[in-house]
């Protein structure tokens, strides 16, 4: 029987080093999440755990979520964009859209409920801090320039040290 190894260290650190506390807008009082970044070797964790997504009840109707962090440093908005000082995508390499930094792998609802865990190197966490992380009505189209024409910021954090 093989002995486990008494060496092996997690590649995962136990604590984040920046986390994000997501909250809805105000037509989406109950979304509020979750969003931590890990440094690890091979670039940047992160864990989001989202709760109170809107979902419709025909269970055939799409639940996919634009995800990404937004350059700017605020929640704060208006009456038209509840989160425009939120900014436009995070992209520190001036890419064009999918591939700003702050382009995300969607978020796939079930039944308001949405987890994602992915591993990043088109930012580190030190990038991010200050930052503003957004979730968008619609799934982001991977095409549209430039912003993939994800729909209506419905919840927003900012990402600040752990």
């Amino acid at each position: 029987m093989n002995k486990p190894d008494q060496n092996c260290k997690s590649l995962i650190p136990r604590w984040p080093q920046a986390i994000a506390k997501l909250k809805g807008s105000k037509d989406y009082p109950d979304l509020h999440g979750t969003v931590r970044f890990y440094v690890t070797n091979n670039g940047t964790l992160v864990y989001a755990d989202v709760q109170g997504l809107p979902h419709p009840a025909n269970k055939c109707s799409q639940q996919v979520f634009g995800f990404h962090i937004h350059g700017g440093g605020s929640c704060s908005g208006n009456a038209d964009d509840p989160f425009a000082d939120a900014g436009t995508h995070f992209d520190k390499n001036s890419c064009p859209h999918p591939s700003h930094s702050g382009d995300l792998p969607p978020l796939f609802g079930n039944n308001g409920i949405a987890l994602s865990v992915f591993l990043t190197n088109n930012f580190s966490v030190e990038d991010v801090i200050g930052k503003a992380i957004i979730i968008h009505a619609s799934p982001d189209d991977f095409t549209t320039q430039p912003s993939g024409s994800a729909g209506k910021k419905i919840a927003c954090g900012i990402i600040k040290r752990s």
